[in-house]
């Protein structure tokens, strides 16, 4: 079977303009162009297209899908299989949000009673999913599944007053290392209430605080550049200050 842009988007519920742009930056060539003009499609590229779109469910930038699927290692059955645990993840989220929903109603109703830990533990799951995608490889090969599972534990039994905390925590962390990067002091009054306060929201997360594993994060936070780009996004230089401020704070940098 071959299939025009406008067939294949037909099929495969997207718009003829996004397979337009997959083309332009090589994601996903047609199979040739007919002597009219016309993109035309074949089986290899409906079953490219299928992996792309698998891959844009699970929230895959369109840079890193070209990387993968354009790779001569590439392995189709293997990503389907990665692909199906990933979404039976996501449907074991899924289905924890719908009893969550479900039991708030009866509770509406008055049929049952629902404590403050259980009105929150969809979201604290899928808090704790969307770390283990971003980070878990990094974090567990650092500092062992041991670690990383207990913190998780330890997220999912939070009380509501202990989650909120820990938001407030983040927010107040990010708002004074902004204005303490202005002073470009690490050691400063301000860059040091900042590492406490980071050194306060890792406390809620983590069974024991130590002093090393607080500088060892903040290390991790220059090395791996997806932290680097969360604490950078509004302003440059945010990550290495902090760094350098908790380094300070907890007696690794005089």
């Amino acid at each position: 079977m071959e299939y025009t842009v406008q067939k294949l988007a037909q099929i495969a519920g997207v718009s003829t303009r996004t397979l337009r742009y997959y083309d332009e930056i090589g994601l996903l060539k047609p199979a040739r162009i007919n002597s009219s003009g016309y993109r035309i499609y074949g089986e290899k590229e409906v079953d490219t297209l299928q992996q792309i779109l698998f891959y844009r469910e699970l929230d895959m930038n369109l840079e890193k899908i070209k990387d993968i699927i354009t790779t001569p290692s590439f392995d189709r059955e293997k990503a389907l299989r990665e692909h199906r645990e990933k979404l039976l993840e996501k449907r074991v989220q899924l289905d924890l949000l719908i009893a969550n929903v479900n039991k708030t109603i009866a509770v509406i109703e008055g049929r049952t009673t629902m404590d403050n830990r259980e009105k929150f533990q969809g979201f604290k799951q899928k808090l704790i999913n969307d770390n283990e995608k971003k980070y878990g490889k990094e974090i567990r090969e650092k500092y062992g599944d041991e670690v990383v599972d207990r913190s998780n534990n330890k997220l999912k039994n939070m009380e509501k007053e202990e989650y909120d905390e820990a938001n407030r925590l983040g927010e107040e962390i990010i708002a004074t290392l902004h204005t303490a990067l202005k002073t470009g002091n690490p050691a400063g009054e301000l860059a040091q209430k900042a590492a406490d306060l980071h050194r306060q929201w890792l406390s809620l997360y983590w069974n024991n605080y130590t002093k090393e594993a607080h500088a060892g994060v903040a290390q991790m936070y220059v090395d791996d550049e997806r932290f680097t780009a969360f604490y950078d996004k509004e302003q440059p230089g945010t990550a290495e200050f902090l760094r350098d401020a908790i380094l300070i704070y907890t007696g690794m940098k005089k």
